[in-house]
């Protein structure tokens, strides 16, 4: 295998590839953060007299085709190629010869893959905001759409008190403006720019930081150079954690929608086609898609956990542990484009049940709407509780179906405005921030 800091021997076949692993497939889709990275570094060289103009010229020209190959798809790395970083190099330099050796001036490998990763990061947690947005959107027209039809709500699993579709739909749009916090207290984590960190310690070359800084679009740099390289595993466990934060609500959500299929219950339905049967019971429709949204939420959720525990302990500087961060987050990230698409895709086809209440299965919803009538009426709430409960207890409670709630947040009073405005206020702190 080719290596660029090679010092006249070669690695141990088993070695090689057991430190290599599975890095040259997850390099591949950092090639445009790489090459990206490097365009703004040369720039900078050039500034500082590290590099010709015209040398910059000519390398600048040529990683703007690379750029177009990487995006065109055909961009590879070979197979005696180590890494990412040094593809782009081993390439450079066969088309344009020496002067393709000299990006690496004023960059470690360590600064390079910080600087790749932080990119990459940071464009996946702009792609979460917009699809959890989405989300959000269709979360917030259904449950003005349904806003109307009542629903059982439930403690500890028994009946409790009357909701709605539209609380239930309002609950999960609300729920996410949390999560779209935590995708943005990442994005601030990861928009900082690590290159020139070298490999830790800083370079005793000129280098503008600044002027890398802007050329990548960071919001600010990793100023301590040991900083920079102590980013490593925080960025990435930054990411985790806010997409733990929304496989957590499609984790419950995802169960509501179990339960609420089963005709047990009968809340909710979708098309056949967006369900699944039993090889031996016909009239079985399975909920099998929010099934593995379920359960792929709780595998998205330990991904934080699992990154803490691998650079837990490491003193400050690089360390090879960091290479299998790589193969942790990135399936995960993934996974979680899949679902929230899912999640959509599901719902916009989801069927209310507007009549479920009709049953007298659902009398004792309304026990504490009756209390409370008497309790405007001048009864002590004490009082009030205490003959509805005699009533229940004797089968003498007859439901009294209107529901008059009215403050902010109550099934008369979603608040759907507001919490849009929530959602608004973050989101615009991702542009203010830039």
């Amino acid at each position: 295998m080719s290596t660029l800091w090679s010092k006249g021997k070669s690695a141990d076949k088993m070695v090689e590839e057991f430190t290599v692993g599975n890095d040259r497939i997850f390099d591949l889709r950092l090639a445009a953060c790489d090459i990206k990275g490097s365009m703004a570094h040369i720039k900078m060289l050039s500034s500082i007299n590290l590099l010709e103009p015209a040398e910059e010229k000519t390398l600048s020209a040529e990683l703007e085709k690379l750029l177009g190959e990487v995006e065109a798809g055909n961009f590879r790395l070979a197979d005696d190629v180590e890494d990412i970083h040094s593809q782009v190099e081993f390439i450079l330099t066969e088309r344009v010869g020496e002067i393709g050796k000299k990006i690496h001036s004023g960059r470690s490998r360590n600064d390079q893959v910080l600087t790749d990763i932080k990119l990459y990061l940071r464009e996946e947690s702009e792609k979460f905001r917009d699809e959890v947005y989405t989300l959000f959107t269709l979360l917030q027209e259904l449950s003005e759409k349904y806003k109307g039809v009542l629903l059982p709500g439930y403690t500890h699993g028994q009946i409790a008190m009357p909701s709605s579709f539209g609380l239930w739909f309002g609950a999960y749009a609300e729920t996410l403006v949390d999560d779209m916090a935590a995708i943005y207290y990442a994005w601030l984590v990861v928009n900082q720019n690590p290159l020139g960190s070298a490999a830790g310690y800083g370079s005793s070359f000129p280098l503008d930081r600044e002027m890398t800084t802007k050329l990548l679009g960071f919001r600010e740099m990793n100023y301590n150079s040991v900083a920079a390289q102590m980013s490593r595993g925080k960025s990435e466990k930054a990411i985790a954690s806010a997409l733990a934060s929304v496989a957590s609500t499609l984790n419950k959500l995802s169960a509501d929608c179990c339960m609420y299929m089963t005709p047990n219950f009968g809340f909710i339905s979708f098309p056949d086609e967006l369900t699944t049967g039993s090889s031996i019971m016909p009239h079985k429709k399975n909920p099998d898609v929010w099934e593995l949204l379920r359960a792929s939420a709780n595998r998205v959720e330990s991904v934080p956990n699992e990154i803490a525990l691998l650079t837990t302990n490491l003193p400050h500087g690089y360390h090879r542990d960091f290479q299998l961060l790589k193969e942790i987050l990135f399936p995960a990230i993934d996974k979680m484009h899949k679902m929230l698409e899912m999640a959509h895709y599901m719902l916009s086809n989801i069927r209310v049940n507007e009549n479920i209440l009709d049953s007298s299965l659902y009398d004792y919803l309304f026990t504490v709407e009756e209390v409370n009538r008497r309790v405007l009426s001048g009864v002590p709430f004490r009082d009030a509780y205490r003959q509805v409960g005699i009533e229940v207890q004797n089968g003498l409670f007859r439901a009294d179906r209107r529901v008059e709630h009215t403050h902010k947040g109550s099934i008369g009073n979603l608040s759907t405005p507001d919490i849009k405005s929530k959602m608004d206020n973050i989101l615009k702190m991702f542009t203010s921030q830039s």
